[in-house]
């Protein structure tokens, strides 16, 4: 259906958080922060492996590669609203615009991806443990790493050459803090009816498939730790589990209900409060929960340190 008068975009506003004038820089530092805090922890993890030979396991691959896409994923969207922070006009080009929201749906199917990889890895760990290094070969480590980027790369190209094609109305105000797909849609003069219908069925391939088997894979190793381990493996896997699930619980619930499951009143404070907890706070956890509570690391770092 056709909107209002069309007119050529050359660049969108971004309106950020609404708070109070007086609460900007309070506000600036917070993410600074936590922005500097996701990249050391993640960039820390990523060399920690690559320097510890013990750490050259399909576990720590995979973790490598979920810190860079965390490292990557915060980088997409936090300096340029740490700049428009501090801008009098917090503009975006229409061309950053949509190369934004690329790299924001590439990183963030790859974590999803990625996610599950991992989640696969423990279950076969803990499973079939005397099967586990015919199982994760290096083979097939790398292959489920090639999909998961091959699969992000088509999905996130598909979403930005649909939304290439749509023209927009005079109205070029986000009401974000930066270029959501579906803030997107709502300025968009032409028929989107079918890049709805895109998000809602791959949206079910990148969130609900990876949600469900990542607590498919949870369900299956609590059940073998319940039957075979001792009361300290008991108390030490569901520690190490529930960490996992509780990061896990707030990326794909704050994706669902912001994706799958939008509001009725259009409620700009909580699209931006749950886009926050995704975008921002699960990357600066991950270094925590999946890596400085474990063993191996604790040891690789003192490996390192006494060199």
């Amino acid at each position: 259906m056709e909107r209002g008068n069309q007119t050529v975009i050359s660049e969108f506003l971004l309106l950020g958080f609404p708070i109070e004038p007086d609460q900007q820089e309070l506000l600036y530092a917070l993410f600074l922060t936590m922005y500097l805090i996701t990249v050391l922890g993640n960039l820390f993890i990523i060399i920690l492996i690559g320097l510890d030979s013990h750490l050259h396991t399909p576990m720590y691959l995979f973790l490598s590669n979920l810190s860079f896409s965390d490292l990557c994923f915060s980088s997409v969207t936090i300096p340029k609203l740490l700049q428009n922070m501090q801008s009098q006009v917090p503009s975006i080009p229409y061309a950053g615009c949509l190369t934004q929201m690329y790299f924001f749906l590439l990183f963030a199917d790859l974590e999803s991806f990625l996610l599950v990889v991992m989640a696969y890895d423990r279950y076969v760990a803990i499973c079939f443990p005397l099967h586990y290094r015919s199982i994760m070969s290096p083979k097939l480590c790398f292959f489920l790493m090639g999909l998961s980027w091959v699969l992000t790369t088509v999905i996130s190209s598909l979403h930005t050459l649909l939304m290439a094609r749509l023209s927009f109305c005079a109205d070029n105000v986000i009401p974000h803090f930066f270029c959501d797909i579906s803030a997107l849609l709502k300025l968009a003069c032409y028929d989107i009816q079918i890049n709805e219908m895109v998000i809602f069925i791959l949206g079910g391939l990148v969130i609900i498939v990876p949600f469900l088997l990542i607590f498919s894979s949870y369900a299956r190793i609590v059940s073998v730790i319940l039957k075979g381990s001792s009361g300290r493996g008991i108390h030490k896997a569901f520690s190490t589990c529930g960490s996992h699930l509780s990061v896990v619980s707030l990326f794909y619930g704050t994706i669902i209900g912001l994706y799958l499951c939008p509001s009725t009143n259009n409620s700009t404070v909580k699209d931006t409060v749950m886009a926050v907890m995704y975008m921002v706070v699960t990357p600066m956890l991950n270094p925590f929960i999946y890596s400085l509570r474990n063993q191996d690391v604790k040891g690789a770092m003192g490996r390192i340190f006494s060199k």
